[in-house]
């Protein structure tokens, strides 16, 4: 499962989950930095990515736009990228189900 992080989260997370998430990559590595939500939306569906993001905005569109791709979002408030880096690790076998279960399109990560 390839994670795309959204700018709102540390640029760093991409490379500290590369053992338990290969191929994941952030917003900005992949020319998307700026850009509007709809763009990286789709962009990740076309390229396999689930969404990880804190930001609401995208809570829409599974409903609005369709799945793929899938989104995680990160209720978490302010937490470092260490905090975030762990709370991944540790629902990861949530994680992997969430992605592979045809019918779910949002899992939300307190």
């Amino acid at each position: 499962m390839k994670l795309l992080f959204d700018e709102n989260l540390s640029c760093r997370l991409p490379d500290a989950l590369a053992e338990l998430f290969p191929g994941s990559a952030h917003v900005r590595s992949i020319g998307l930095q700026g850009a509007d939500d709809r763009a990286i939306w789709a962009r990740a569906g076309r390229e396999g990515f689930v969404v990880v993001t804190k930001d609401d905005d995208f809570r829409e569109f599974p409903l609005l736009l369709g799945s793929p791709p899938k989104l995680v979002i990160l209720a978490v408030g302010n937490r470092t990228t260490s905090a975030i880096r762990e709370l991944l690790v540790a629902r990861q076998p949530e994680l992997k189900q969430f992605a592979e279960d045809p019918i779910a399109s949002i899992l939300e990560l307190e």
